[in-house]
């Protein structure tokens, strides 16, 4: 029989702002990769409760809604297995920075920007586009 691998879950949000010229995706690059801000689960948290500290740690964005709710898309594997979950959040503010790892004193991002979602989608890497097109279907 085999044994049943635990699920590693990576949890986040594609944040929405609102602009004159539409929509903006927030999306951070590391590695020559652009994604949405997101990381593991810790013991004792819901998904959703972990995308909004990862979203606060990662961008310092600290006044995320949810109107679309609990919906999430689940995308991967990627990275040795990990499953990334995203739920669509909005936000009013535009000011962000990217904060040093509290564990390691080191930035885990090299750039963050908000952008139109033709840029978004033009950076995305295949499985990153997948999570636009679910968030774009979603915003209606």
């Amino acid at each position: 029989m085999g044994r049943r691998q635990r699920k590693v879950l990576s949890c986040g949000a594609v944040v929405v702002r609102d602009s004159t010229a539409g929509p903006r995706l927030l999306m951070l690059r590391s590695f020559g990769h652009w994604d949405f801000p997101k990381g593991l689960l810790e013991n004792g948290e819901d998904p959703r409760q972990a995308a909004l500290r990862e979203v606060q740690e990662e961008t310092t964005l600290d006044d995320l809604t949810f109107p679309w709710g609990d919906e999430f898309f689940e995308s991967g594997p990627y990275s040795r297995g990990k499953t990334a979950r995203y739920y669509l959040a909005r936000t009013a503010r535009s000011d962000v920075a990217i904060l040093p790892n509290p564990e390691t004193g080191r930035p885990e991002h090299a750039e963050i920007r908000w952008l139109s979602l033709a840029e978004a989608r033009r950076l995305a890497a295949p499985r990153v586009k997948a999570v636009i097109e679910w968030a774009v279907g979603r915003m209606g």
